[in-house]
């Protein structure tokens, strides 16, 4: 019930994101251990592949709004000067998007995730709509709360506990759960777990989510190096 609240919560945020503040889409990440487990909102199914592209590339606005604790803002992916997404930003242009700017969303003073808005035209968002984004993130918490409960606060301070699985199980994100099991299969981290995921789909092609489903359903299995 509070799995699926949450999610239902997290869409109608992310919805409201895009009829009142004005941009074209908007979506709600989960992060863990620094790489993006899951997309626990968005506006819409475009939304939601804008937001899967981080976890294609392993790189992206939500990220960096989490590893360096503060809003990311990026007016022109077409700016020849922005280079910081050498992946994630042609990416992103190939769907005709030029802007994007990612909020932190805290629990528990712990930083677990962004709000990312992208918008169509580059564009430096106003005051209005960067306090609109602010609280935004700030509800945000809520259904993060719903989703979550105390099985994030467990897998950080114990990475090897059953709360590992448990996340894995409410973010409902295929990528978390097949990086779950890369991480016994190959007896890795769960960072470098995500990269070898990330790494075969970049190489074939595909979005991690297809991979992840390739692997919890047995039909990819990746070896060790």
């Amino acid at each position: 019930m509070g799995e699926q609240r949450g999610h239902e919560a997290a869409d109608r945020l992310c919805e409201a994101c895009v009829n009142l503040l004005g941009v074209d889409a908007a979506a709600i990440s989960l992060v863990f251990e620094g790489a993006n487990m899951g997309t626990l909102g968005a506006s819409g199914t475009a939304a939601r592949i804008y937001d899967e592209a981080q976890f294609t590339h392993g790189e992206g606005p939500c990220l960096d709004a989490v590893a360096h604790r503060a809003p990311v803002m990026v007016t022109d992916l077409a700016d020849p000067a922005e280079v910081r997404w050498p992946a994630y930003g042609p990416a992103m242009l190939a769907h005709h998007i030029r802007g994007v700017y990612a909020m932190p969303i805290t629990v528990a003073g712990l930083y677990i995730g962004a709000l990312d808005v992208f918008a169509a035209d580059p564009a430096t968002l106003t005051v209005e709509q960067i306090i609109g984004v602010a609280e935004a993130a700030e509800l945000a918490q809520l259904p993060m709360l719903d989703l979550l409960d105390q099985n994030f606060d467990e897998a950080n301070a114990l990475p090897g506990s059953d709360a590992w699985t448990e996340l894995n199980a409410l973010t409902r994100a295929e990528v978390g759960q097949a990086t779950g099991m890369l991480m016994a299969q190959l007896h890795v981290s769960a960072p470098t777990a995500l990269i070898r995921l990330r790494a075969h789909a970049y190489a074939t092609g595909r979005s991690a989510t297809e991979v992840a489903h390739d692997i919890l359903e047995r039909r990819v299995r990746l070896e060790h190096d």
